[in-house]
């Protein structure tokens, strides 16, 4: 892989910059903390069966080697400069939660000679047991794991998972961190990995209506969870997983759920929503038990629920934003264009909706639209798509027809303004 040179020159000047800073902020942080009284330790029991191993001092001093490495293998400046705010940010974030939660390493080291000794001296030399939680270790293995990945790729990308596997693991097996510094810094990183996306960037537009009541829903839950913490850690997960939902319903809309154009979630997305998401998978199964899977509607288009069965179209729609696509579309042409549940999308994206279906009933023949229920989101775009091919259906016949496909579609006043405009706009 060859550098090219204004990526080898920017890097060069980005790592001057963060050697020093990392060095600075984590040192100084970790002094201060020593000169405090009452600094306590969060050890569960099973740990003090976690052996001790010398050797993973090689892997856990690695990752300064690939911190630097990583500088240099951006195809991009823009990337660079992504790749930079993160590693930034995980220093202040790790810094902020050592003076806001300061914590102690509890276990002794047995005494260690040779290579790995040596290892270890060099790290307790500017290493105090205070910077703990969470494990800036974890969170920029995370990070530099992520990185590396997009880079890498057929033995190369495997060699690298089990390497960095292996590094986080080291945090342990050297009785450098304890569990709960492991959790904190993987959740930490996750956090940053979803705040600066590698590809993208925010588009923040203040919602009302509909969005902010649902916002406002999402962010009521999640101050319920961060109430809960006091009773169990966990419930930091459900916190952060409403907060991000509030966030996308209230400024940020379905970018903030991170679903690309193949339907793949980002792999921060994936893991900071899972609460979120098991409940609205839950609350799926519950409510298709009763309804058809797919309905017909015309010329090849049909809507229906999240594919759970490989479906009969040659093609796929997917509207969802709140899950990946579904392995049991795998085998068909797919398109997706994520939508927010229960409220109206733009009239831009509305329109992708509705030319992307177009494009693939056109090329394919048929195409199936789904949402999760196949009740509004999909209903919604159908009935564009109607108004659209047939210029001399009126609103009320475009969702008479779908309704008559599918009976139990939902369309809400706001739907039916929506639709109007549309009819307009398409039209004119």
């Amino acid at each position: 892989m060859t550098v090219q040179r204004p990526i080898f020159v920017q890097g060069l000047g980005w790592l001057l910059l963060l050697a020093p800073f990392f060095f600075l902020t984590y040192g100084q942080v970790n002094q201060f903390t020593a000169g405090r009284d009452g600094i306590g330790s969060i050890v569960f029991d099973w740990e003090r069966h976690i052996p001790f191993v010398p050797f993973t001092i090689i892997p856990y001093w690695s990752l300064d080697l690939l911190y630097g490495l990583s500088l240099f293998i951006c195809t991009s400046l823009n990337e660079q400069r992504r790749l930079v705010g993160r590693l930034a940010l995980a220093s202040l974030i790790a810094c902020a939660g050592f003076l806001l939660f300061p914590l102690r390493f509890t276990f002794v080291r047995p005494e260690i000679n040779g290579l790995a000794g040596w290892l270890f001296g060099q790290l307790e030399q500017f290493d105090l047991p205070y910077n703990q939680s969470p494990s800036l270790h974890i969170i920029l293995c995370w990070l530099l794991w992520r990185h590396f990945h997009r880079h890498l790729s057929g033995g190369w990308r495997t060699f690298s998972t089990g390497w960095f596997l292996l590094i986080a693991v080291s945090v342990l097996t050297t009785w450098q961190h304890h569990a709960i510094d492991v959790v904190t810094g993987l959740a930490v990183g996750m956090l940053i990995d979803w705040l600066i996306p590698a590809q993208g960037t925010w588009r923040w537009q203040w919602a009302g209506g509909k969005h902010l009541t649902l916002a406002g829903r999402y962010f009521a839950g999640a101050l319920v969870c961060l109430a809960g913490t006091r009773v169990t850690y966990w419930l930091w997960w459900p916190a952060i997983a409403l907060m991000i939902v509030s966030l996308a319903y209230s400024v940020l809309g379905a970018d903030a759920l991170q679903k690309d154009e193949k339907g793949r979630l980002s792999g921060a997305a994936w893991w900071l929503l899972l609460p979120w998401r098991a409940g609205m998978w839950l609350s799926m199964r519950l409510y298709t038990r009763r309804l058809p899977t797919v309905s017909p509607l015309a010329d090849g288009v049909s809507l229906g629920v999240y594919p759970r069965t490989p479906p009969t179209a040659r093609a796929v729609l997917d509207l969802t934003s709140e899950f990946a696509r579904s392995p049991a579309v795998h085998g068909q042409v797919y398109q997706c264009v994520p939508l927010l549940d229960l409220v109206n999308p733009d009239p831009a994206t509305l329109r992708l909706a509705v030319e992307k279906l177009e494009a693939l009933r056109a090329t394919h023949g048929s195409v199936l639209v789904h949402c999760a229920l196949g009740l509004s989101r999909s209903a919604l775009v159908v009935a564009a798509w109607l108004l659209w091919r047939y210029p001399t259906l009126d609103v009320a016949h475009a969702v008479a027809r779908v309704r008559e496909a599918r009976s139990q579609v939902v369309f809400t006043p706001e739907h039916l303004e929506l639709l109007e405009q549309w009819k307009t706009s398409v039209t004119v």
